[in-house]
This record gives C-alpha cells, sequence and structure tokens, in this order.
C-alpha cells in the first residue's frame, strides 16, 4: 500500500513538467512560426514585418483612427524632421549671416565715407516732400515691421541667445507675449503696406532716368556726384517694390499661419511653377503646407530685415536731411535739389502755374 501511494505522486509531478514545457515550447516558438514568410498573428491583415511596420509609419503614412482628424491618423510626420532641419539649419545660419552682415558693412561704409552731407550747406528753406498721410502710412508700416522683426527674431534666435541671460520665467514671459504682439500688429502692417502702396506706387514706375542714377551709384560714394532724379530715385524705388512684393508674399505666408490648415497656396504655386517648366509637388498635406508656410515666412522675413537695415541707416544717421522728409514732412532745399532736382522743378512749375495773376485795377 505504502509503495503504490509512493509512486502516483512521482507520476504527476512528471506529467505536470511535461505540460509546462510543452506549453513554454508551443507559445515561445508561435510568434516566429506566425511570422514566417511574412504572416502574422491570426492570419490578419498587415505588414510583412517589423521592418516593413517601421518603414510604414516612418514615412508619415496614415492609418485609421476613429476621431475626426486626419492628422491624428499619422503617427510619425517625417516632414517634420525635414522641416526642424531647414529651420535650425539654413535658415538660422544664413539669415544671421545676413542681419549682422549688413550691419557690419554700414559700420565701415559710415567709417570710410561718413555721414553724407548736403554738399551746398542747408539753405533755411524748405520743400515740403511727404503730407500728413503719406508719414501716417510710413511709419504705420516701419514701426509695425520692427516689432515683428524683433519679436520675429526672438522665436528663431531667442532661445539660445536670451534664455541663458533671462531665464526661463521671463524669457516665457517676453515670448508670449511677444507673440501676441507678432500676430495683431501683423494687422497693421498689411494697412501700412497697402495704403503705402496707393499713395506712392505712380511715384516708383521705373524710367531711363533711374539707369543713370544706378551707374552713378547714387552719388553716395562720390562726394558732389548727384544724379538726376524725381521723387524717388532708383534707390527708392528698388526698395518700394522689395517692401511691397516682399510684405505681400510675407503677409499670405502669415494668414496662412495664424489661421492653419486653410489654404493651399504652395500647391497652387507649384501648379503654376509647373506649367512654365518646373516639376515641383503638388499632392501636399496640410501639415505640409503649414510647414512651408513657416519655413517661406521666415526667409522673406530675414531678407526684408537685411535690406531694410540698408534704408533705415540711409534715411537716418548716413544722410543729413534725410530723417526730415519722414519727421516733419518737409526738407531743406538745398538737400531735394541735390538728391532730386527734377521733383524739384516740377514742384517749382506747379507752384508758379497755380499762382493766379493779380487782379487789374
Amino acid at each position: 500500500m505504502e509503495a503504490h501511494i509512493s509512486k502516483k505522486p512521482k507520476f504527476g509531478f512528471l506529467m505536470l513538467i511535461l505540460t509546462v514545457l510543452t506549453l513554454n515550447i508551443a507559445f515561445s516558438h508561435s510568434p516566429a512560426i506566425a511570422q514566417t514568410s511574412g504572416e502574422v498573428p491570426g492570419q490578419a491583415l498587415g505588414l510583412n514585418s517589423d521592418a516593413d511596420l517601421w518603414r510604414f509609419i516612418r514615412e508619415g503614412n496614415s492609418g485609421d483612427v476613429s476621431m475626426k482628424n486626419e492628422l491624428a491618423a499619422v503617427m510619425i510626420q517625417s516632414e517634420g524632421d525635414n522641416w526642424r532641419a531647414v529651420r535650425n539649419g539654413p535658415i538660422s545660419i544664413y539669415g544671421a549671416a545676413g542681419v549682422l552682415g549688413m550691419i557690419f558693412l554700414l559700420a565701415i561704409f559710415y567709417g570710410w565715407r561718413g555721414r553724407i552731407k548736403i554738399d551746398s550747406g542747408p539753405s533755411g528753406k524748405t520743400i515740403e516732400r511727404f503730407g500728413s498721410i503719406d508719414r501716417f502710412a510710413h511709419w504705420l508700416m516701419a514701426g509695425s515691421f520692427v516689432i515683428l522683426a524683433i519679436t520675429g527674431l526672438n522665436l528663431l534666435y531667442g532661445r539660445y541667445i536670451l534664455l541663458p541671460i533671462m531665464g526661463p520665467e521671463a524669457f516665457s514671459l517676453i515670448t508670449t507675449a511677444g507673440k501676441f504682439a507678432h500676430n495683431y500688429l501683423a494687422f497693421a502692417f498689411m494697412a501700412g503696406l497697402a495704403l503705402s502702396f496707393l499713395l506712392w506706387v505712380r511715384h516708383n514706375i521705373p524710367s531711363k532716368i533711374d539707369i543713370d542714377w544706378i551707374k552713378a551709384g547714387g552719388g553716395i560714394f562720390v562726394k558732389g556726384a548727384h544724379p538726376p532724379a524725381r521723387k524717388f530715385n532708383a534707390g527708392q524705388k528698388m526698395i518700394f517694390w522689395i517692401v511691397m512684393i516682399g510684405g505681400f508674399s510675407v503677409s499670405l505666408s502669415g494668414i496662412a499661419l495664424m489661421f492653419p490648415f486653410q489654404t493651399a497656396m504652395f500647391a497652387k504655386t507649384f501648379g503654376l511653377l509647373n506649367v512654365i517648366g518646373f516639376d515641383l509637388p503638388t499632392a501636399l498635406t496640410a501639415l505640409q503646407e503649414q510647414q512651408l508656410n513657416q519655413l517661406w515666412h521666415g526667409i522673406v522675413s530675414l531678407v526684408l530685415m537685411t535690406i531694410i537695415l540698408a534704408h533705415i541707416y540711409i534715411g537716418s544717421v548716413g544722410m543729413e536731411g534725410a530723417l526730415d522728409a519722414m519727421n516733419s514732412g518737409k526738407v531743406d532745399r538745398n538737400w531735394a535739389k541735390e538728391h532730386h532736382n527734377l521733383w524739384v522743378e516740377e514742384v517749382d512749375a506747379e507752384s508758379k502755374s497755380s499762382k493766379k495773376p493779380a487782379p487789374a485795377e
């Protein structure tokens, strides 16, 4: 009896061990067997391997989600890596080089040429150059642009320059305030841009005398060499069209950024360029449109900043009497004759023709 009882537990223990080993082998090998020949467990539809699955996700393909948001179906947006590389790479590097390079060149030019004086000296007599509406349009556009430039530069470079100096709390405060200022003052800039275009476009049509002005370098390199010019010389005309076209373009991209996923500006633009021989992609997703808008907004803004620095210089410390044109609206007659002689002649001719003859006694 005792011998019979002692054999039964041994047999049961042996069966238990065999069962555990069998289940362990079955479960440990079943995934490998299921993955053979590119199959997935349960004969469900799917990709052939983990590598294919990762590649599918990594390329930015979308899956299926219950949310009513097509962007939520994309697990990894690969274009974001490209956007970040361009923004933090070429745009940041070349943008800083352009702005700082212009400041450096203007400093060298000022050291060599000094302030451009009125050759014949101030006459003490003035002539009206810009009326109140002109000056309002200019300062509305210029003032808002300066704030937009400062807040935009902070968004691009602030974390590398200001954050270590100010600390996270102060930097977060001024950056948040700057973001609101950037968004709202953008509309002031667009209003000033449109008004300036309406007021000055007729004076900025290119003409033959602009070629002579360009050949003479505008008279800023050689003392006393002042080429003829009307109300706006060739240099001012170039600034005008750069600001108008660039400002309009940066306004469109800015609106697209403030109201995201509502426009297809780049897809349509690429489609037009393809008509004349380009081969650009037109099947852009809403997120790709936003990324291109952001990159273009940064590029055009930095180009405008670089060019406007030269305009600010020559209109202030670089040339005697130039700032009066947008401050009081009146400039010295000798300054006007030296830099805009044809315009002075036109104004004088209009003034004489508008005078009525004295009545006969």
